[in-house]
């Protein structure tokens, strides 16, 4: 049985894996090469301009040391900045599992491997919002 967010491992040595945080949604492909990380076809510093994205998205290539190892395409759509970074971190993460499985331990360790389901809150009948009701006049 395939592991939850892995797709699969291709003959020619890519591994698929999806991520996924709030509702942005990851589709990553890693493979053996010299460190480059492409989102949507883009080189990550033109997609993620913030630098604190930049960092989200790399940190677990840097937790286990495999910046320079491999090349990694990733597509994603769905949410904003955060929520997308949030996910191609997660996609990462996985597809490192199954690309070497010794690298599962210091993953987890980092809490990387962990989803984040918080997700937005519905709005609820009668109020403004999730919770927000509406204003008391007195008169």
């Amino acid at each position: 049985m395939a592991e939850q967010g892995i797709r699969s491992v291709r003959s020619n040595g890519d591994v698929l894996a999806t991520g996924r945080r709030k509702t942005a949604v990851a589709r990553v492909r890693l493979r053996p090469g010299n460190g480059t990380i492409k989102v949507n076809g883009r080189e990550i510093g033109a997609y993620f301009p913030s630098i604190k994205d930049r960092v989200l998205v790399s940190g677990a290539l840097e937790a286990v040391g495999r910046q320079s190892a491999v090349n990694i395409d990733i597509t994603v759509d769905g949410g904003g900045p955060t929520g997308q970074a949030g996910a191609c971190r997660l996609g990462i993460a996985r597809a490192l599992k199954s690309f070497d499985g010794e690298l599962a331990e210091p993953l987890r360790q980092g809490g990387l491997l962990t989803r984040d389901g918080r997700m937005k809150e519905r709005k609820k009948y009668g109020l403004r919002g999730a919770r927000r009701g509406t204003q008391f006049s007195k008169r």
